[in-house]
């Protein structure tokens, strides 16, 4: 009989937190349609809530750091996130994102990842952090490449 109780115990904890997943996926959709509407420039952008909003920062360099630095380009000041965490590159292809040889990792769909190349609607997580790459192409509604500065929604 004790052994159903926890088997019980067991698929309630994973239902759950499939619920959660399933909420968390609902969000990062609705944050993406968002961001999607807020835009009006084509070009390449890192979607993340810190906390207190919604930011949105165009990506127009050929890196752009990530990490816990001064000098990082997107800081989070968070024991999570190394002080040189993750970095995407810019190369003839598009957009790379890698590990900087941050201590927690960079995941993508999970994994723990070396590197990954970015396409439209990728989440990551750096830290406690999810990040969003949404990219807008030329072109759509009229559009324009993306101005040298960072957004806030």
């Amino acid at each position: 009989m004790e052994p159903k109780k926890i088997h019980s115990a067991r698929t309630a904890s994973h239902r759950s937190a499939a619920v959660d997943a399933a909420r968390e996926q609902d969000h990062d959709l609705a944050v993406i349609a968002e961001v999607r509407e807020a835009l009006s420039q084509a070009g390449d952008y890192l979607v993340y809530d810190d906390g207190e909003q919604l930011r949105i920062v165009a990506l127009i360099r050929d890196w752009t750091r990530i990490g816990r630095s001064t000098a990082a380009d997107v800081r989070f000041d968070d024991p999570t996130v190394s002080r040189r965490h993750a970095l995407i590159v810019r190369d003839q292809d598009g957009l790379q994102l890698l590990d900087d040889r941050s201590l927690n990792g960079v995941l993508v769909a999970g994994e723990r990842i070396d590197r990954h190349r970015l396409s439209d609607g990728d989440l990551f997580i750096v830290g406690r952090y999810r990040m969003h790459f949404v990219s807008i192409a030329v072109g759509v509604a009229g559009r324009e490449p993306a101005a040298p500065s960072s957004l806030q929604a």
